[in-house]
């Protein structure tokens, strides 16, 4: 399967971010073709293209877009409605949406004007990591291009259609991510998931119909408004149509951004990546960050899309694939991803809270060497107690690095407490490798 560079296909031209690079390269066709259409006709484009969700759960665009009541409500009044993107990007190995504003920030406001028109929001609101200032500064430089343009404000290329669209920076806490816990942020309140129903779309942010959507996402609508149904779903499969980024880190040779039609395997793109780094081989790796299941080699020809992951016994995710290679330690990468979570806890609910709390303890002593083989039993009824149990989906990713790697490496966890440490230990190296017990 080939690469098919859309979204990143000018990320290396001179000056891309600029809206005259961006127009030089057939930027806003996407607007001035949606702006001639009706906003329930562009829902149904992207509907009928078959999007999903390129933030993790795979939801279908154009269906969420139309979960938006339009005209009054039960109580007669019409409610301003709202289109927020979700550009808090804190999932472990997840480093997509910040390279995609900081070269091509256009792609992404273009996507904003349509959703909006679409959705019918007269505001709009781009949640960017508080800490990424360089890409604020690049976003905040290309709205203010597209105001003096004319594609942003009052009356967009004499459509009638008036937007607004604010860049706000976050805070730095990663269970912004969630969409309820980022409106409360965006409200001025901490940031704290909320109990749902009533979902966004019904009252969202200051309570009124909102759609919240992931930057890659947003920014697939333009080439689809441009290029057509037929085109998009050239790429991809039948379920999961159409291209997405693949973020490759960890022990590879060339790390980075890969953008590959959906359906596309690890092997393939180990390919492109120039494979694991010389000398060494594949242990396990992560198909959408450190909150899904882990794989390991024998999962290299499992398609990448939202049907065959999930099959797989894993989640499609973000598509950050972290790849570890034979010298690394599961117990000590399991116990780094659950350290995060536990830190980024907002401490809401109790499984949560407390979970999170004790599975980093019992990694420690099981790291340490010091744990026992009914440590391991603990462990796994400890992440049961918090996998859907929790008030949002931060418990469900903490346990699931947890279940996966007991699963595929419980040898591993056991080789700790039989010599006292980890066998990865430089220090053990010599003794662990004279003593034949090797775990690869």
């Amino acid at each position: 399967m080939t690469l098919t560079p859309v979204l990143s296909k000018h990320w290396a031209d001179p000056q891309s971010w600029t809206l005259d690079a961006y127009r030089a390269t057939g930027g806003y066709e996407g607007l001035r073709a949606a702006l001639n259409t009706d906003p329930d006709d562009v829902i149904a484009t992207v509907k009928a293209a078959g999007l999903r969700g390129r933030g993790g759960a795979g939801f279908p665009t154009g269906m969420k877009w139309s979960f938006i009541p339009q005209g009054p409500g039960p109580d007669g009044v019409t409610k301003p409605h709202y289109l927020v993107v979700n550009a808090d990007e804190s999932e472990p190995g997840t480093c997509k949406d910040i390279p995609l504003m900081l070269a091509s920030p256009h792609t992404l406001i273009e996507g904003v004007i349509i959703a909006s028109y679409a959705i019918r929001a007269n505001t709009a609101f781009i949640y960017v990591r508080g800490e990424v200032v360089p890409v604020l500064r690049r976003l905040q430089a290309a709205v203010a291009e597209a105001y003096a343009a004319g594609y942003l404000g009052r009356d967009i290329a004499g459509s009638g259609f008036d937007l607004e669209l604010i860049v706000h920076a976050g805070a730095g806490a990663y269970i912004c991510g969630e969409e309820t816990a980022l409106l409360d942020s965006l409200e001025g309140r901490r940031g704290q998931p909320r109990l749902r129903p009533p979902f966004p779309a019904v009252a969202g942010l200051y309570a009124c119909p909102t759609v919240v959507n992931n930057v890659e996402s947003i920014a697939s609508v333009p080439s689809i408004m441009r290029n057509g149904v037929d085109w998009f779903r050239s790429m991809g499969t039948e379920k999961s149509p159409g291209f997405t980024l693949y973020s490759l880190s960890g022990h590879v040779a060339r790390p980075g951004q890969y953008e590959a039609p959906l359906g596309i395997t690890l092997r393939e793109l180990l390919d492109y990546a120039g494979g694991v780094r010389a000398g060494h081989t594949l242990k396990f790796w992560t198909p959408g960050g450190s909150s899904t299941p882990i794989f390991t080699a024998e999962h290299l020809e499992v398609p990448l899309d939202y049907e065959g992951v999930a099959a797989a016994g894993s989640m499609l995710g973000t598509k950050a694939l972290q790849i570890f290679d034979d010298t690394t330690c599961v117990v000590r990468a399991v116990l780094r991803w659950t350290e995060f979570y536990a830190h980024e806890s907002c401490g809401k609910c109790t499984p949560c809270r407390e979970g999170t709390y004790w599975l980093v303890q019992l990694l420690k002593r099981l790291e340490a060497g010091e744990g026992t083989e009914g440590d391991l039993d603990k462990l796994a009824d400890i992440a049961d107690n918090i996998n859907g149990k929790s008030f949002c989906a931060l418990g469900d990713g903490a346990a699931s690095p947890i279940f996966s790697s007991l699963k595929h490496f419980r040898e591993e966890y056991l080789d700790h407490q039989r010599n006292g440490g980890c066998p990865f230990d430089p220090a053990r190296a010599t003794a662990w490798a004279s003593a034949g017990e090797g775990t690869q």
